[in-house]
C-alpha cells in the first residue's frame, strides 16, 4: 500500500484504502486476468499478511488476449484485409500474417463485410506519391488533363488532403497560380508526378470544418444557404430520416401530401446531382434560384425522352 501511495502521489492522486487495496487483489483474482494471488500470515506476527504470486514468472502485463479481446481482433484484421493491395497499404499485407501467426488468430474463411471500392480506378497509383508529398511536405509538379482541355498540362502543387468521393480520389491543395483558393485535382486526370524543389506552403485548414457546408469536392466561394426540400412520401422520409442528406439537416416534419425538410449548403453540381437522384420524390421549395436550375435540368431530360 505504501509503494501504491508512493506511486499515486507522484501522479498527483489521493492514495487508497486497505479496502480498496483488498478489492482490487480480488478483482484481479476474479477479472480476465485469474492473478494467482496467494497469502501467507508472518509466522512470528499474525497480524501481518504477505501476498504473493503462485507462480513468480507470473506477470498482468504477459497475460494472454481474452476470448472478447480476440473476437475484436479477428473482426479488425477483416476489416483492414479490405485494404490489401491499395497504395499505401503495402504494410498490411506482412502485419496481417505476423498477427495471425504471433497471436494464434485465424481470420474467417470468407468476406462478411464489404465496402465500395474500384480497383480498377485510374487514379490510385498516384494515392502513394500524393500521400508521401503530405507526409514530408514536399512539393510537386503534376502533369494534369481536366475534361475541359484535350493536352495536359502542368500544375505547381502543395498536397494538403486526399479525399474520397463517389469512388473516386480528388487532391487538395495550394497552387501559386491560383493563391487565393484551395484547389483540387481529381486523381484520374493525374498524367505525371514528379517532385521538385520549391520550398512547401502549409495550408492552416481544418479540413473537417472546410467540407463542413457543402456536398462533394465542388466548394464556390459563396455563403451556405437554405436549401428547402418536400419528400412525397412516408417510405422516402424514412430513408432520409436514417441517411441524412447532409449533417445540417433539420428534423423531418409532417405536412399535408408528405414531408419537409432542410438543409444548410452551398450549392453546387453534387448537391445538384444528389436532389435528382431521388426522381420524383423530392422537390426543391426553395430558394427560388436553385429551385429553377433543378426544374431547368428536370426539363431538359423530360425532353430527351420525348
Amino acid at each position: 500500500m505504501e509503494a501504491a501511495n508512493e506511486a499515486l502521489a507522484e501522479e498527483g492522486l489521493s492514495g487508497i484504502a486497505k479496502t480498496q487495496f483488498y478489492g482490487d487483489m480480488q478483482y484481479m483474482q476474479l477479472s480476465e486476468w485469474k492473478a494467482p494471488i496467494e497469502t501467507e500470515q508472518d509466522p512470528q506476527d499474525k497480524r501481518v499478511k504477505y501476498f504473493f504470486y503462485e507462480d513468480p514468472e507470473y506477470s498482468i502485463s504477459k497475460q494472454p488476449l481474452s476470448e472478447s479481446e480476440i473476437s475484436q481482433l479477428k473482426s479488425a484484421i477483416t476489416v483492414l484485409t479490405r485494404f490489401k493491395g491499395m497504395p499505401q497499404f503495402e504494410w498490411i499485407n506482412e502485419i496481417i500474417p505476423a498477427i495471425e501467426t504471433k497471436l494464434g488468430l485465424i481470420t474467417l474463411e470468407h468476406d462478411v463485410i464489404s465496402f465500395e471500392s474500384n480497383m480498377d480506378y485510374e487514379g490510385l497509383i498516384h494515392i502513394t506519391p500524393l500521400f508521401n508529398a503530405i507526409v514530408n511536405r514536399r512539393v510537386l509538379r503534376i502533369s494534369y488533363q481536366d475534361f475541359k482541355f484535350p493536352v495536359p498540362y502542368d500544375v505547381e502543387f502543395h498536397t494538403a488532403h486526399l479525399k474520397q468521393y463517389s469512388n473516386r480520389w480528388f487532391a487538395f491543395g495550394y497552387n501559386p497560380s491560383r493563391p487565393a483558393i484551395i484547389q483540387n485535382l481529381a486523381l484520374d486526370r493525374i498524367k505525371e508526378v514528379e517532385e521538385v524543389r520549391t520550398e512547401y506552403v502549409k495550408l492552416e485548414q481544418d479540413w473537417e470544418d472546410y467540407f463542413s457546408d457543402f456536398i462533394g469536392v465542388s466548394k464556390r466561394e459563396d455563403k451556405s444557404v437554405e436549401i428547402k426540400i418536400f419528400i412525397t412520401d412516408i417510405e422516402q422520409a424514412s430513408y432520409i430520416r436514417t441517411k441524412p442528406l447532409h449533417q445540417t439537416q433539420k428534423q423531418l416534419k409532417e405536412v399535408e401530401g408528405g414531408f419537409e425538410t432542410s438543409i444548410n449548403v452551398i450549392p453546387n453540381y453534387e448537391l445538384e446531382k444528389l436532389i435528382l437522384s431521388f426522381g420524383e420524390r423530392i422537390k426543391v421549395l426553395g430558394p427560388e434560384g436553385f429551385q429553377q436550375k433543378i426544374a431547368k435540368r428536370i426539363n431538359i431530360l423530360q425532353k430527351l425522352y420525348q
